[in-house]
């Protein structure tokens, strides 16, 4: 099973840091308030103190333009409903214009997931979210009782997004 293994840092830090890694299997990512590099791999990496995560699922090639990270904070109990659901999702963002790829990872050192979608530009994520695809991939999410959240989600989760920075 492949890993994902993220850390942060400056821009120029960071850079340096991706040349010593295999460029396909990486992602430097800037956002409004930080920097990070993504390093997917079956093998080690060569951060110091990254953030782990297994990847449960991945659609296309790390690139495009534009990342979206939805971080998902889940209970220990609710981690295998959490990942069933997730494993029965419809699919849909795959079919999507300008949709590059979707990782799901399973952290391995906090409690908060990552959906980190990959597009070619942030308006085809707008255009995502305004679809009826979006609509029906997150019926289920929007018909789950208030209880059940609770019980598997002790924090609100949130989104960030990142612009992805080439090399030149």
């Amino acid at each position: 099973m492949k890993n994902m293994y993220i850390t942060t840092g400056t821009l120029e830090y960071l850079q340096k840091l991706k040349e010593n890694v295999s460029n396909e299997n990486t992602l430097l990512l800037e956002g409004k308030d930080h920097v990070m590099l993504l390093h997917e791999t079956n093998g080690a990496t060569v951060f110091q103190e990254p953030r782990r995560y297994e990847v449960l699922d991945a659609v296309g090639e790390l690139g495009g333009a534009f990342a979206v990270l939805n971080n998902i904070p889940v209970t220990d109990e609710g981690r295998p409903l959490f990942e069933y659901r997730f494993s029965q999702r419809a699919r849909l963002i795959e079919k999507e214009p300008g949709f590059v790829a979707i990782r799901v990872l399973r952290p391995l050192s906090n409690d908060t997931y990552i959906i980190m979608t990959l597009w070619e530009g942030e308006e085809h994520f707008k255009n995502w979210q305004r679809s009826k695809a979006y609509e029906k991939a997150h019926e289920r999410r929007n018909a789950a009782n208030q209880e059940e959240q609770q019980t598997i989600f002790p924090r609100p989760s949130y989104v960030t997004t990142y612009t992805v920075v080439q090399q030149s």
